[in-house]
């Protein structure tokens, strides 16, 4: 029998981390989100898999909740969280926890800390492994020095970190997404004291992780905006049952056109990006997508009209969320608006991306079978 790997998920979001760890024979044991959209739609699509953590009042909506005790998150082996980049004012000047508090890093640290404290009095286990994400930059945040104090004190807890710039479009994903993904593995806790850890680069045309960055342009998995595309006829389909339109509005075209044109003409690529189902793969989708959708606009001059919107359907899978794949019922529910599915969808992280990483943890760092 497997072991089951116990997580946490911290700023779940709708769970990508989830998705994830549990595809490696995972147990979600704790899982925070504040947005109640998120959490709606996290609900709905864990709640069969994962059903102790809304039963037992594990799916917390407040992590910097005072009255939440550190001590009542049960025992975890891996933590996750995609914890958003807030100003470290006195980031860099080696001042511990003075460094930190202020900011949502400051929660991750202190569960942790919490937990080491509670295992040193028998009380419990030290967390194995932490997987963060951020955006591309965070390593470059104020010079560096955000990176270095958040390195700092993972160490200080006695981790080894290590960091790694991934992009969506070598795992499977027409979507050329940077994020920044660190991991932290307690030296003393892992089977066999490891000095490193492999990142996967990408995924080879068999599904293979690729462990080297320079075998990427030749082996990683070639993509097409296609296979996450709704045809023609089942966009059409779902335009009437919506009685919505994807197409942009004249008004909205003519203005993206315009937009672009100014900022052509003062010499820069700023404006709206057009793709087809030809297309490898998309510029990266925001939170603010909802908007105007100006930077994943679909081309539809084959239908002789003007260009649309991703469906949100097209938005999961372009995350690599399996949204009414192949037309089978749908395996990731969308319970909200448009506006939020947008929304969720930007803020999220790419299954496929994440999903390699954990399998790499389980196999470099936990030592445990596939």
């Amino acid at each position: 029998m497997k072991r089951e790997i116990r997580f946490i998920d911290l700023f779940a979001g709708i769970g990508g981390f989830h998705q994830a760890i549990h595809s490696i024979n995972g147990k979600c044991v704790f899982a925070s989100e504040m947005d109640k959209f998120a959490r709606q739609t996290y609900f709905e699509n864990y709640k069969s898999t994962s059903p102790e953590i809304f039963k037992d009042g594990y799916f917390n909506e407040d992590i910097t909740d005072p009255n939440l005790d550190y001590k009542d998150i049960p025992n975890f082996d891996i933590l996750c969280a995609g914890f958003p980049c807030q100003p470290f004012s006195n980031a860099g000047h080696k001042k511990g926890f003075a460094d930190t508090r202020g900011t949502l890093f400051f929660n991750i640290q202190e569960i942790v800390r919490t937990k080491i404290d509670e295992a040193s009095k028998g009380k419990g286990d030290i967390p194995k492994v932490l997987i963060l994400e951020n955006v591309k930059g965070f390593k470059n945040h104020d010079k560096g020095r955000t990176y270095s104090t958040i390195k700092n004190c993972l160490e200080d807890l006695g981790y080894t970190v290590k960091a790694e710039v991934l992009n969506s479009k070598f795992f499977g994903v027409p979507q050329n997404r940077e994020r920044i993904f660190i991991i932290a593995w307690y030296s003393d806790k892992i089977p066999v004291k490891k000095e490193s850890f492999n990142f996967p680069y990408g995924l080879d045309k068999k599904g293979k992780p690729i462990l080297e960055k320079e075998k990427l342009k030749t082996t990683a998995l070639k993509t097409k905006l296609e296979d996450i595309l709704l045809s023609d006829e089942e966009l059409d389909k779902r335009e009437r049952e919506e009685k919505k339109s994807y197409t942009i509005s004249e008004r909205l075209w003519e203005g993206h056109q315009r937009r672009k044109e100014q900022h052509k003409t003062k010499g820069n690529g700023f404006g709206y990006s057009l793709f087809n189902k030809d297309s490898e793969y998309t510029s990266t989708i925001s939170a603010r997508y909802y908007k105007d959708g100006s930077e994943i606009l679909i081309d539809q001059t084959h239908l002789n009209k003007r260009p649309r919107k991703l469906h949100p359907i097209e938005a999961a899978r372009l995350q690599g969320y399996n949204a009414l794949k192949n037309n089978k019922s749908a395996l990731f529910e969308i319970p909200v608006s448009n506006n939020q599915a947008y929304k969720q969808f930007g803020n999220s992280v790419s299954v496929p991306v994440v999903t390699s990483i954990a399998k790499e943890v389980k196999k470099q760092l936990l030592d445990l079978e596939l």
